[in-house]
Parts: C-alpha cells; structure tokens; sequence
C-alpha cells in the first residue's frame, strides 16, 4: 500500500517538474528575478545603425528589382497581399493522378498543387516507383509540371523516365482539354 502511494507521488512529481519545464519557469521572464535590463545603445552604435540603414535604402531605390535574398520563411510569409492564392491546371492536375494511378496516393493538396504517392510497380515493369507531382502555375504548359521519381532501392531515376512521364502527363492534359472543349 505504501510503495503504490510511492510510486504515485513520484509520477504526480515527474509530471509536475514536465509541465513546469514546458512552461519556461522563470528563465522564460515570468518572474521578476532574471529580466535583463535593456541595454541603451551607444552614440557610435546609433550612428553606424544610420549610415547602414542609408545605404540599404539607397541600394534599394538603385536597384528595385533586384532579388534582396531569400530564406526559407519567405515561402510562410504572405507580406504582399494575405489572399494570393495558387493556382494549378486542372487538366494537368486530373492527368497525373490518370497516368499515376498504379502508384498509390500518400498525400494531395490540390491547393498547393502537390501529391506524393507511395512506391509501385508500372503494368509490365519491375522495378518499383514513388512520384512527387508539383503544378505549379495554371498554363497548360511543361514549365507547368514538376515530376520527381525515385526507385525503392533509394536509387536514381534515369531523367529520361522522368521526361517520358512529363510528356505522357502533358498528352493527357491536352486530350482532357480537348475533350472539355467539345462539350
């Protein structure tokens, strides 16, 4: 009786120390015993600060255009306009999961245009296959599609493959187009 009133109290104290721990205590400022105070910049600090933000500003209005460096968090950041959407080719879209069908579908996002599917075998063939299809722009166009493969054994796949995928999936997407504009 005592060991398992043991036990608990030693699991109630292990959960507590955990959820303390996930919440930051007092290294996370919480309390008022370690806050920084904040530090005042120097007259040499608030200069050099002034002469770089000049010349950014200057090299900016100079070349507008320029590519100012990107980093992964651009992708997550919508500063331009918070309702772009993107856009992908319908007739592309249902002709890749068409000429794909013997690969089974992991994941879909036809908002972003992408699906991966998981490994199989094509009708008459031995080695098997996983796909990643990324449209990415709504022109019924090659720049359009983006088809990636890999072989289970982790290895290459010859760009000729890729290429002859590409081209299948584009012949449907033209076919589909032409059969919807018959209607």
């Amino acid at each position: 009786m005592i060991l398992q009133q043991l036990g608990r109290m030693a699991l109630v104290t292990g959960l507590a120390f955990s959820l303390s721990a996930c919440g930051g205590g007092f290294a996370s400022g919480d309390s008022g015993l370690f806050r920084r105070k904040p530090s005042i910049p120097t007259e040499d600090q608030l200069t050099r600060k002034e002469r770089a933000d000049a010349q950014r500003a200057a090299l900016a209005a100079a070349n507008p255009e320029e590519d100012r460096g990107s980093t992964i968090w651009d992708l997550f950041s919508n500063a331009d306009d918070p309702n772009t959407t993107v856009e992908v080719n319908k007739y592309i879209w249902q002709a890749s999961l068409e000429i794909l069908n013997f690969l089974p579908v992991e994941s879909v996002d036809p908002f972003t245009g992408v699906f991966v599917t998981g490994y199989g075998r094509p009708p008459g063939g031995g080695r098997a296959y996983r796909a990643t299809v990324y449209v990415q722009d709504p022109a019924l166009d090659a720049r359009s599609l983006k088809v990636a493969l890999q072989s289970q054994g982790g290895g290459t796949v010859a760009p000729e493959t890729v290429r002859a995928i590409e081209d299948a999936i584009l012949t449907r997407a033209r076919q589909l187009r032409v059969r919807d504009s018959k209607l």
